[in-house]
């Protein structure tokens, strides 16, 4: 396919939990479209339930249940959707584990467009894991959901690795969805190492960035201390840093995490390889809550998603903020069209 046909490809926005704030947020986008510059996308989801939040939320917005390789030329004018059924009547709010596989078969669906070249890129909307694990779903988040996706399609392992990005910094957790007491005894030089091998290689290949810093934090209170606060920074994370130096990666640490998120600091540095998850996403959310974004590296695809969940509480009143999900839009986009001209 050629470059260009490559890079007009729209983007494939899976619904999320029909209950949540993904519907608001997809269609209040679309309606400013032209105002943000916004690249063309598609809905993978219930044109039923965007019809009826739209009305709710008072937006004359015309849906369009479309093939999608007619979305382009719907954009424009209506929102195009690829239909899956959810089944149930879905009221914002009240969320129903009758909807999870009309959830999960939409996440299926947009990997499914993007990998087989229909979609330039996956923007899959929050899903509420809680509602999923009701009703059988096996992955602990969409991360690994999406990886094990990958895996089958392609017959190769896949890692995947978690990365917060916003305009203030790029942090990625080591350990992702597992208890902090839990932390220590999974964290391995293995682990950091190749967590940090796909973070190099994706900021170079999908992020332009020739050289990337990598500054990697310590598990423990000031880095340990030199082992008088624990002996992992010293044997786990200081080994580490020393096998990614030998092959030529800019990895530095262990860093006190307490100082390494302030503003001077994150001059030096291109992503924060953190330990565990709130280490992390802390400082990732709290620069960058509204426009934040997740990306998965170490896919054989482009996934983003808003920096957000579900937000019932919110969910058909008005009042959601679609800030995370335009910069999800605008940064797979780019990231889309990297990987297009590269190809």
């Amino acid at each position: 396919m050629a470059e260009i046909n490559a890079i007009s490809r729209p983007l494939a926005v899976s619904q999320g939990d029909p209950a949540g704030i993904g519907p608001d947020i997809a269609l209040t986008a679309w309606l400013r479209r032209h105002e943000l510059g916004l690249p063309s996308f598609l809905v993978v989801g219930d044109p039923s339930v965007l019809e009826v939040r739209a009305r709710l939320l008072g937006l004359n917005i015309p849906i369009a249940r479309v093939e999608p390789q007619e979305a382009n030329e719907h954009f424009a004018n209506a929102l195009p959707v690829v239909a899956i059924d959810t089944g149930i009547p879905v009221a914002p709010g009240e969320p129903h584990p009758a909807t999870a596989q009309a959830t999960i078969k939409a996440i299926e669906t947009a990997v499914h467009l993007t990998m087989t070249g229909v979609t330039l890129g996956v923007v899959t909307n929050p899903i509420a894991k809680s509602v999923l694990y009701e009703a059988g779903f096996p992955f602990p988040g969409h991360t690994e959901f999406l990886a094990d996706l990958a895996q089958k399609a392609t017959g190769k392992v896949v890692r995947p690795v978690m990365m917060l990005s916003g305009p203030k910094l790029n942090a990625i957790p080591v350990t992702i969805h597992i208890p902090l007491k839990s932390v220590a005894q999974n964290l391995s030089v293995g682990l950091i190492i190749e967590t940090c091998r796909i973070a190099n290689a994706d900021l170079k290949t999908k992020f332009g960035i020739e050289r990337p810093r990598l500054a990697v934090a310590g598990l423990n209170p000031h880095a340990g201390e030199n082992g008088a606060m624990g002996t992992e920074d010293v044997d786990i994370v200081q080994l580490a840093i020393e096998a990614l130096r030998s092959e030529g990666i800019d990895a530095r640490g262990p860093l006190p995490a307490d100082t390494m998120f302030h503003e001077a600091a994150r001059q030096h540095y291109d992503v924060a390889i953190c330990m565990y998850h709130d280490q992390a996403l802390i400082p990732a959310k709290t620069l960058g809550f509204d426009d934040a974004v997740n990306v998965t590296l170490g896919l054989p695809f482009i996934r983003t998603s808003p920096d957000h969940g579900t937000a019932f509480g919110i969910a058909g009143k008005g009042v959601a903020k679609d800030t995370s999900f335009v910069a999800a839009l605008k940064l797979a986009f780019k990231l889309g069209r990297g990987a297009a001209g590269n190809g």
